[in-house]
C-alpha cells in the first residue's frame, strides 16, 4: 500500500499518489541514473549489499528499479554481514573479513554499486585502494551516502550511537533493527572522496541530493521545515552524496597528467 493520504508525503508530494514515489525521492534518483550505466555483459559488485532490504520496499517501480540481477551478466554481492547469504538479488553472495582485501582478482568488475554504505567505512583508504583494484578501466564507482556537511550527517555524528536505535524508532518507524549500522563518515564529503579516488585515476560526477525528508517522521511541522531550510542551504550542506567515478583507462591517465 502507498502512503495515507493523511501523511506528510503525500499533503507535500501529492504526485506520489500516482507510482508511490515523489519528484525528488532520492532512490529513483540514484538507481535510474545507475540504470543509465548498466550493460547487459556486466558484471557487478553490489558492495555492502547485506540481506537486500530494498526487496521489502512496497513500491513496485522503485522496488524493480533497485534490481541489478537479470539486468547485467553477473551480481556479486560481498559484505561482512552473513545476512548477505539471504539477499536474493544476486547470483553470488560472499561474506568478507572486515578489514580484510576483497577475495576478486583485479580488474574483476565493470561497476560497483554502494548504497547507503560508505558511512560505515572505518578504513577508507584501503577500501578505496581495494574497489579501484577490482574495477575494471573504465568501470564505474555508484555510491550514495549521507552527505557529512548535510542536516543528517551532522545530527548523527552528534548524536551518540547508542541513541541511534531509539531516535529512529520514532522518526523512521518502518526501518528494521537490523539495518541500522553504527556510523563512520570518513567518506562522505566531496574533498575526501577526492583523496581517496585522485582525479589521475578518475574522474568525478559527484554531487548532492536533498530527497524527501525521510527523518520527518509523520510530523508535517519537521517535514515543512527541513524543506524550507533546502531552500537556503548551499548546494555543499546537500542532505546526500549520490556519487558517480569513471576509472580511467591509460589514456585518460595520460591526458589527466
Amino acid at each position: 500500500m502507498y502512503a495515507s493520504y493523511a501523511s506528510p508525503k503525500t499533503k507535500l508530494f501529492p504526485e506520489s499518489a500516482c507510482g508511490g514515489f515523489t519528484r525528488v525521492d532520492g532512490t529513483v534518483e540514484f538507481y535510474s541514473r545507475i540504470a543509465a550505466l548498466l550493460r547487459p555483459d556486466m558484471t557487478v559488485l553490489n558492495f555492502g549489499a547485506g540481506r537486500g532490504a530494498h526487496l521489502d520496499d512496497d513500491v513496485p517501480y522503485r522496488r524493480e528499479l533497485c534490481r541489478l540481477r537479470g539486468k547485467v551478466r553477473k551480481v556479486i554481492a560481498a559484505d561482512i554481514d552473513p545476512a548477505v547469504h539471504e539477499n536474493s538479488d544476486v547470483d553470488e553472495a560472499v561474506v568478507v573479513a572486515e578489514k580484510a582485501p576483497l577475495p576478486f582478482e583485479n580488474e574483476s568488475f565493470d561497476l560497483v554499486v554502494a548504497d547507503f554504505v560508505f558511512e560505515h567505512i572505518a578504513t577508507p583508504s584501503e577500501t578505496a585502494l581495494e574497489l579501484t583494484r577490482v574495477l575494471k578501466p573504465g568501470g564505474y564507482i555508484c555510491a550514495r551516502t549521507p552527505n557529512k556537511w548535510g542536516y543528517v550527517g551532522i545530527c548523527a555524528n552528534a548524536i551518540p550511537y547508542a541513541w541511534h536505535h531509539s531516535i529512529l524508532r520514532v522518526l523512521q518507524p518502518h526501518r528494521r533493527h537490523q539495518d541500522v549500522f553504527p556510523t563512520e563518515y570518513h567518506m562522505n564529503t566531496r574533498g575526501a572522496l577526492q583523496r581517496l579516488f585522485p582525479p589521475d585515476r578518475f574522474e568525478h560526477f559527484t554531487y548532492t541530493h536533498n530527497p524527501e525528508p525521510g527523518y520527518g517522521g509523520n510530523s508535517e511541522l519537521l517535514w515543512r521545515m527541513t524543506l524550507l531550510g533546502f531552500r537556503f542551504l548551499p548546494d555543499a550542506m546537500g542532505t546526500v552524496l549520490l556519487i558517480f567515478m569513471r576509472k580511467r583507462d591509460g589514456l585518460d591517465t595520460e591526458r589527466a597528467s
